[in-house]
């Protein structure tokens, strides 16, 4: 009887380590696996490089019971040359993976959705990192690396660095399949270098089509450094997002409320350092909230201004500028910026309409020594109001715990 049990330990540990738990080294293994696991189970990806794997997890776990897919040892499977992450089902948590230098598929490195019929929902990504070496070149001239499809997905505590081509870091896309109200949170976002045109965001929520759908995401606690592609550093559009806590360290971009209405953005804090170009707040559309944020030391200005609304075009198509109305400015503290609060700015010249309705209450502004007092809108004070210290990464929990 003992030598039996000896042996059945032997041989389920070629396999199995523990009830419910499975250890697999290839994609169409740990594809089998997922699609075989039960509530609760746990697939165990062996540590090593994953070269060209396409990683299609479908699974169905619930919500008290999820089917874990994740690294034998956290950071140690990584993922490399034409790899992909594809996730479809419910209730699938994906954990401690490093995709690293993904070039050659030609699609996106990590999509919530299986192909165009089987989306994921209540599926969550954490402590994973996605980055490009400094000398690492792309051979696609234009790629993203997370699709956000779906619903009610979540995407935290991950490192996120490098990019250097074409293409939003991450995507939330929006359709008839997709009902948005994703989770982002907690994520470190580091150095993009510039990329000199359009289609260097960090994140994007929605798209000019479907800009005026409900996402209703949240995305709050991300760090952002020197996340440097493009003007927008995240491009909203679509309707109802939360936009909170976020810490924006020497971006030279913007947090940009491009389309969409009745977005929140509150209790964020932008540190420009004095480094050139670095901007806050942009704000077009309607019924905005912008709510109790620190901006300091930012050089930017025009669409770079520590707040900015933006005139409107008449007529305007989805993609174009629509006029900024019943916006609520209150609460926020601009610290000694190059320009601190543009009340109607564009640079195309078609764009007549004024902000209209805008609410500014009990904001405080303080220039710079030497710098003109300015006719100060109504409920914007200028007072002397005490700096702070600029957030280090150490002060706080951005990213994967292995990676800190």
């Amino acid at each position: 009887m003992w030598m039996f049990a000896v042996g059945m330990g032997l041989l389920l540990g070629q396999g199995v380590l523990v009830a419910g738990t499975v250890r697999v080294a290839d994609a169409e293994a740990a594809r089998q696996a997922v699609r075989a696991a039960k509530p609760g189970d746990i697939i165990e990806l062996a540590a090593g490089e994953w070269r060209d794997a396409d990683l299609r997890l479908d699974g169905e776990g619930s919500a008290e019971a999820p089917i874990t897919v994740r690294a034998e040892r956290l950071g140690e499977t990584i993922l490399s040359g034409a790899s992909r992450v594809r996730l479809g089902g419910r209730y699938l948590v994906v954990r401690g993976l490093h995709l690293r230098n993904l070039s050659g598929s030609k699609a996106d490195w990590l999509e919530f959705r299986i192909d165009s019929k089987r989306r994921a929902s209540h599926c969550r990504f954490t402590e994973c990192a996605l980055t490009e070496d400094a000398d690492f070149e792309p051979k696609e001239k234009e790629s993203r690396w997370v699709g956000l499809y779906g619903e009610e997905n979540e995407l935290d505590h991950c490192w996120i660095e490098g990019k250097k081509n074409r293409g939003t870091s991450v995507v939330v896309w929006l359709g008839e399949q997709d009902g948005g109200r994703h989770r982002l949170h907690h994520n470190f976002f580091g150095h993009r270098p510039r990329l000199g045109k359009n289609g260097g965001e960090i994140l994007r929520v929605g798209d000019s089509a479907s800009s005026l759908q409900e996402a209703k995401c949240l995305v709050e606690n991300n760090f952002f450094y020197r996340c440097n592609g493009e003007t927008e550093c995240v491009s909203n559009k679509s309707c109802g997002n939360v936009y909170r806590a976020n810490r924006f360290v020497e971006v030279e971009g913007t947090l940009t409320l491009r389309h969409g209405n009745g977005c929140v953005v509150e209790k964020n804090e932008f540190w420009g350092q004095s480094v050139k170009q670095t901007g806050g707040i942009r704000v077009i559309g309607e019924d905005h909230q912008i709510l109790e944020n620190h901006l300091q030391d930012l050089e930017g200005d025009g669409f770079r201004s520590a707040i900015t609304l933006v005139n409107g075009v008449p007529d305007s198509p989805l993609n174009g500028y629509w006029q900024v109305k019943n916006t609520v400015i209150r609460g926020n503290t601009i610290l000694n910026c190059k320009q601190a609060l543009l009340l109607g700015y564009n640079d195309v010249k078609e764009a007549s309409l004024e902000p209209v309705g805008t609410r500014l209450e009990g904001n405080r502004l303080e220039l710079r020594s030497g710098q003109p007092v300015p006719e100060l809108p109504t409920g914007l004070s200028l007072e002397q109001v005490e700096a702070r210290q600029v957030p280090s990464m150490s002060s706080g929990e951005w990213g994967p715990s292995w990676r800190r």
